[in-house]
């Protein structure tokens, strides 16, 4: 099998070939090394190589699942790979050797995934574009010069690049939709309590953080996601049942769908002119299917929100580094921290309890401004971002203008961000292109537990405008 030919696959496609015996395992893993070894010196995608892993898994003979035989990314934040490092992207972690798998991992591996590598993550997942003084700069596949986005950054170029035909991922302000977005891809949030974060965490961010992946097909997420979706042992809480295997959602008439349309961000930012054009094309294309479309706003207490995820995620990062260098048995410097990180871990130490007890309450309240708009309209509907893929060093964790990449971070989060605070989940669809011709995303909000009216129009959207075939070469 030839790269072309690897590449025209989705993961159930070359799981059923392996089925068929038209392939095998083997030959799916030698296609991807070479893919990453042709590919990955210009991507930066790939940050701890796990080949000698998996080439062991497949002497040892893979389960039988639903992707038996795919080649597979494991994202470097938080998800533990018994025997290797997870650094979350940060110098304080290089050598954070875990001694067991995630109970997320455990499940890729039941589905027959073949998991030779992690990918890349900027530090702690703090930003939307995936650049580390660790790990260096990862690059946009449809033009070098820009971010893959973040934090799923690696997932997104290696996906896209067709090195994988999907990879893990995830999101706690946008960080599977945005890269998604970035790369031309599909990327699901599911609804919060969906996917484990066991053993080792009941949640991420508060509630705010969900795990899932970046893909090239709509049937590739809603199949890893029967894989792997479902509460673990002592979750904190579940999301509603599926009413039935999300893959048969795939195909399965949506129905006449009422969809609230909204192309002002939800933060207040600016939105360029090519991502509202993609939110609005999008409704004429949902229109021209029958679906009935129509503008729609919500009020928040924008502040108030803000500051609540700044309280959130701030509060989660300073007890990370504090843990760590606990862990060390030093303190941590201004040395072991991207600048930005130093600053909101810095920031951190002025909050006291009343002040996170208050955040909790704040996006509390979003979650329920949304589900109120939710029993007014079947999906909303808009922009996955508010600007384009910037160029890299804009968004670094790193850039020493704070004022600039503050100001892309809230654009780029502007759609969002508000849906992790409020737990509903969210699909980014490739829609879109600019004329400059980077991808433009689109995206969709459905009610919790929503994940499959998010797959029937999603695969409705995928048959009518198809972008499978639409690749970039690096």
């Amino acid at each position: 099998m030839d790269f072309e030919e690897y590449r025209s696959y989705d993961g159930i496609g070359l799981a059923e070939l392996v089925r068929r015996r038209e392939t095998n395992a083997e030959e799916l893993l030698e296609c991807a090394l070479a893919a990453r070894d042709e590919f990955d010196p210009k991507l930066r995608s790939i940050v701890i190589d796990l080949e000698d892993q998996a080439r062991a898994a497949l002497a040892d003979g893979l389960p039988d699942g639903p992707f038996t035989g795919v080649p597979f990314l494991v994202k470097d934040l938080h998800l533990g790979v018994r025997g290797i490092p997870t650094t979350n992207g940060c110098r304080l972690f290089a050598d954070a050797v875990s001694d067991h798998d995630s109970e997320l991992v455990r499940r890729y591996r039941e589905a027959g995934l073949v998991i030779f590598g992690k990918s890349a993550s900027p530090e702690f997942g703090l930003t939307t574009s995936t650049e580390s003084t660790l790990f260096g700069q990862t690059h946009n596949p449809w033009n070098l010069d820009h971010t893959s986005g973040g934090s799923s950054g690696g997932a997104s170029a290696a996906v896209s690049a067709g090195i994988v035909p999907l990879a893990n991922a995830s999101d706690g302000g946008g960080s599977i939709r945005i890269p998604a977005s970035c790369c031309g891809l599909v990327g699901l949030k599911p609804s919060r309590g969906n996917v484990p974060f066991g053993p080792d965490a009941g949640e991420g961010w508060s509630g705010m953080s969900t795990v899932h992946a970046v893909t090239r097909s709509v049937r590739d997420s809603a199949a890893l996601l029967d894989a792997t979706g479902g509460s673990d042992l002592g979750a904190p809480y579940a999301a509603p049942p599926r009413e039935r295997p999300y893959l048969e959602e795939v195909g399965r008439a949506p129905g006449r769908l009422r969809i609230g349309l909204i192309t002002e961000s939800f933060n207040g930012t600016e939105v360029h002119a090519d991502c509202r054009a993609a939110a609005e094309d999008a409704a004429r294309l949902c229109e021209s299917l029958g679906h009935a479309v129509e503008p729609v706003a919500i009020e928040l207490d924008r502040t108030g929100l803000g500051r609540a995820t700044q309280a959130i995620i701030g509060g989660n990062a300073r007890a990370t580094v504090e843990d760590r260098a606990a862990a060390l048995g030093r303190p941590w410097t201004e040395d072991d921290l991207e600048p930005f990180t130093f600053r909101m871990v810095e920031a951190a130490a002025n909050l006291g309890a009343a002040d996170y007890a208050r955040a909790q309450r704040a996006i509390h309240a979003a979650g329920r401004a949304v589900a109120r708009t939710l029993e007014e309209f079947d999906l909303l509907l808009t922009p996955t971002m508010g600007a384009p893929p910037e160029k890299l060093g804009v968004l670094s964790l790193s850039n020493p203008d704070f004022g600039q990449m503050a100001g892309a971070l809230l654009r780029s989060v502007g759609f969002t961000q508000l849906i992790n605070a409020t737990g509903q989940p969210a699909i980014s669809l490739p829609l879109h292109w600019s004329d400059g011709g980077l991808p433009i995303g689109v995206h969709f909000v459905a009610p919790l537990g929503g994940e499959g009216l998010l797959f029937r129009i999603a695969a409705q959207l995928e048959a009518e405008r198809p972008w499978f075939a639409r690749v970039p070469h690096v």
